[in-house]
C-alpha cells in the first residue's frame, strides 16, 4: 500500500510580516504652527517644579536675616570716649588720660565722626572743682581704682551736653603692642612731621607711638592731628590684604591693652559700619586753637579756656543736639 507523503507544516519561526515602508506622516504634522499656537503650547509647558526643600530653607532663614538687617543698620546713634593714658606702675592704671577723643557711630547712614580734646582745656570736673580735662580719670583713680573712666565720662557730659556712656581706654605701650602685631603701620606724609621728612615711612610699634606723642617744635593742636592721622593710617593698614593674615594676632594684643565697657555684642555692629565708612571718609575734627585762650593759673600752670560759643556748634554739627 502506497504511503502518504508528509504534510509539509510552517516552520515554527515564522518570519516577522513586512511592511509597506516607513509609515507617510498625514498633513497634519506639516501644518504650519502660528504664533497664538505656539504661546498655546507654551503656557502648556509644565514648568520646572522649587524643591520644597528649598523653599522651607528660605522661610526658615528669613528672620534671621530681617533679624541681622535690624542689627546692622538700626538708626541708632552710638557715642564712645576713647582714653589714651599716660605711663603707669605695672597693674595700675592711675595716669592721666594725655589722649581724649569723642567718637559717635551712626550704622544707618553709615556715618563715624571723631572730636579730638585738648588735654589741657580748662574744665569743671564732678566733684573736682575746676581743671584739665585730663585729671579727672587720675583723681578718680588715685582715690578708687577703676572709676577713672566713669569720671572722665561725667566730665564729657558736663561739659560738651554729649550723651556718652561707653569708653575705651588704651594704654600708650598697649597701642604699641598693637602696631607691632599689625608688623607695623606705613604711612605716607604731605610735609614734615614729628621728625619725619615729607613721603612714605614705615613705623613700628615704638615710632608710631613716638610719632602720636611728639611735641617737639609744635603744641598740642598738631599732637592731636598727629593722633587721628594715626588712628586713620593704622586703620588702613588693617584693610590691606597683606595684613588680614596677621588680624588674630591683632585681636589678641588689642584686647590685652584695651579696657571698655562697650558690651560684646555692639563690637560687630559698629565695626561693620566703620567697614561701610572707610578710613578715608571718617568726619575727624578737632577743638582748634581759636577756640580757646591760653592762660596761666594761680598755681603757674599754663591751661586752655574753652569758647563754648564756637565749641557748641562743631559739637552739635557731629554729635547732633
Amino acid at each position: 500500500m502506497p504511503t502518504r507523503p508528509a504534510r509539509r507544516t510552517a516552520p515554527r519561526h515564522s518570519p516577522p510580516p513586512q511592511t509597506l515602508g516607513p509609515t507617510v506622516p498625514t498633513r497634519t504634522h506639516y501644518a504650519p504652527v502660528g504664533p497664538a499656537r505656539q504661546r498655546a503650547a507654551r503656557r502648556r509647558r509644565p514648568r520646572p517644579a522649587v524643591p520644597g526643600c528649598l523653599v522651607w530653607t528660605v522661610l526658615a532663614s528669613l528672620p534671621a536675616v530681617i533679624f541681622l538687617a535690624i542689627y546692622l543698620f538700626f538708626p541708632g546713634r552710638t557715642n564712645v570716649l576713647l582714653l589714651g593714658i599716660d605711663y603707669a606702675e605695672p597693674g595700675s592704671t592711675t595716669s592721666r588720660s594725655d589722649t581724649l577723643m569723642l567718637a559717635t557711630v551712626i550704622p544707618s547712614r553709615p556715618y563715624v565722626g571723631l572730636l579730638s580734646i585738648p588735654r589741657d582745656l580748662w574744665v569743671v570736673i564732678p566733684g573736682i572743682g575746676q581743671n584739665r580735662i585730663n585729671t579727672a580719670h587720675f583723681y578718680a583713680e588715685s582715690q578708687q581704682p577703676g572709676s577713672g573712666p566713669d569720671l572722665a565720662l561725667q566730665t564729657v557730659r558736663l561739659n560738651f551736653g554729649v550723651d556718652v556712656i561707653y569708653y575705651a581706654r588704651v594704654r600708650f605701650e598697649g597701642f604699641r603692642e598693637v602696631v607691632n602685631a599689625l608688623g607695623g603701620v606705613d604711612i605716607e606724609l604731605s610735609e614734615p612731621t614729628a621728625g619725619y621728612p615729607a613721603g612714605r615711612h614705615h613705623l613700628t610699634g615704638n615710632k608710631a607711638l613716638a610719632f602720636v606723642r611728639n611735641r617737639a617744635g609744635t603744641d598740642d593742636f598738631f599732637r592731636m592731628e598727629q593722633g587721628q592721622f594715626m588712628l586713620k593710617a593704622v586703620f588702613k593698614q588693617l584693610l590691606r590684604p597683606g595684613s588680614w593674615l596677621r588680624w588674630p594676632a591683632v585681636t589678641r594684643a588689642a584686647l590685652a591693652s584695651i579696657d571698655t565697657n562697650l558690651p560684646a555684642w555692639m563690637w560687630p555692629r559698629l565695626g561693620f559700619a566703620l567697614l561701610r565708612v572707610g578710613p578715608s571718609q571718617i568726619d575727624n575734627h578737632i577743638i582748634t586753637r581759636q577756640m580757646t585762650t591760653p592762660f596761666f593759673t594761680d598755681a603757674g600752670a599754663n591751661v586752655l579756656d574753652p569758647n563754648w560759643e564756637l565749641i557748641n556748634p562743631l559739637v552739635k554739627s557731629i554729635f547732633g543736639p
